[in-house]
């Protein structure tokens, strides 16, 4: 089995994907995404947003806005804060998300929808994403 992983204003690692014990797949060098700013990447045939972070840590939400009927823009998204919780504004509608867990915390009138999150993880300096749990 082989996946595609490409970052969007990334470098992608060049040699082909191949499943991994835990499905990590690597996707780009945690080098190449700028702190507080988000990237699109393609995992596995899946559109995934990635954050890094100020802390350096990477975040993993679905690129799809799920209330602007699937546009994928959440890379574009707005990195906040709320209290304690890392947060998400939709850059369409401005629906706020906690990066963590991808739960709603402002849905703006509309029925809360969470997004879809990923485990992540870095090793020697490569943003790897969790794909299928064993």
């Amino acid at each position: 089995m082989t996946t595609t992983a490409t970052a969007q204003h990334a470098e992608s690692a060049g040699a082909p994907t191949v499943a991994r014990p835990g499905g990590w797949r690597p996707v780009c060098a945690l080098a190449d995404l700028i702190p507080g700013l988000g990237a699109a990447a393609l995992v596995d045939g899946e559109q995934v947003a990635l954050f890094r972070l100020r802390d350096d840590s990477v975040r993993a939400v679905q690129q799809a806005d799920p209330h602007a009927d699937g546009a994928n823009v959440m890379s574009r998204g707005i990195v906040g804060a709320q209290g304690a919780l890392t947060t998400l504004a939709s850059p369409l509608h401005k629906e706020l998300y906690d990066l963590a867990t991808g739960t709603c915390l402002d849905p703006k009138g509309a029925e809360p929808i969470s997004l879809r999150t990923w485990p992540v993880r870095v090793r020697a300096g490569r943003i790897e994403i969790c794909t299928r749990m064993d």
